[in-house]
């Protein structure tokens, strides 16, 4: 059973009078335990599927379920119970997730207290999670006395206390160098394994994908491609990683074309398809094409 179902997800934001849709009908499946990045650039949507996974916005129509939780369809009451116990945040900004005047420890206690978790209990489970990312010997440290790669590792300390299924990390290496940021991979790839939460990184950069071994990208409001990779052997035995990109088809038969393919083969409006045994061919349609030359070179 996946953990993310969302089909055909529209987003529609009112602005004075226009209305502008963040998301067009995006389709987006995430198992168990799956690390994956979620790559957009500003405007693409990505920031809006994020605040709908988190519980902190409803889609305008589709369906979205996160670990049997319908998010079109819950009450403030639900909602609260979601945002506090099946999902955990980390934010590229540290200031929305620490609290400069509390020590790693106790804002990795915070939650636990207000959880009503009691005194030993819950020192002991702060320190374990601190443990769990390579900080115990920084608990009694504010944030201040932490570099920016420790903070985010203590965010994500923050984020696990409540026992998530899904974890958000939003633009999580945004602000780090990358030896940080690298070190923070290892921390997700290793709460991920030894817990089995689900983790979604949402960045505008590329980069990340390297992390991780699902890609999906967003384009204007839908999912555009997908990145697999994979390790094997080659020739002389070394491990070697392959990747494959796909382009994503939605349940209506939609793909997006990489904008690449699109503008090296200049295709406009229409194209020409031809249905090939084991594949389909896409041409640009040169009758347009000879059509536009032919109008520029008369107004010469």
């Amino acid at each position: 059973m996946s953990q993310i179902v969302c089909d055909n997800l529209v987003k529609i934001y009112k602005v004075a009078d226009l209305e502008v849709v963040a998301l067009q009908g995006l389709d987006l499946v995430v198992d168990p335990g799956e690390l994956i990045a979620i790559v957009g650039a500003s405007g693409s949507g990505k920031s809006t599927l994020q605040n709908i996974l988190g519980g902190l916005d409803t889609p305008t129509a589709g369906k979205a379920d996160v670990a049997g939780f319908d998010l079109t369809s819950l009450n403030a009451r639900d909602r609260t119970f979601y945002r506090r116990r099946v999902v955990g945040f980390v934010w590229q900004q540290t200031a929305r997730n620490l609290f400069p005047y509390l020590t790693a420890g106790e804002n990795v206690a915070l939650p636990l207290v207000l959880d009503g978790m009691g005194g030993r209990d819950r020192r002991d489970y702060a320190h374990e999670l601190l443990e769990r990312v390579g900080l115990a010997d920084r608990a009694a440290h504010h944030p201040h006395e932490l570099s920016g790669g420790e903070q985010q590792r203590v965010a994500i300390a923050i984020a696990l206390a409540n026992r998530p299924k899904v974890l958000l990390a939003d633009e999580p290496t945004g602000e780090l160098d990358s030896e940080s940021a690298e070190d923070l991979f290892s921390t997700l790839r290793a709460v991920n394994e030894a817990l089995g939460v689900t983790v979604i990184v949402l960045t505008h950069d590329p980069l990340v994908s390297t992390q991780v071994n699902r890609t999906i990208a967003i384009r204007d409001g839908r999912t555009s491609t997908e990145t697999l990779r994979r390790a094997e052997l080659d020739e002389s035995g070394e491990h070697r990683i392959i990747a494959e990109e796909f382009a994503l088809l939605d349940r209506v038969g939609r793909l997006q074309l990489p904008r690449e393919y699109v503008e090296a083969l200049e295709l406009e409006r229409r194209v020409r398809l031809a249905l090939e045994r084991d594949h389909v061919g896409v041409w640009p349609d040169r009758a347009r094409q000879r059509r536009r030359d032919g109008e520029e070179a008369d107004g010469e």
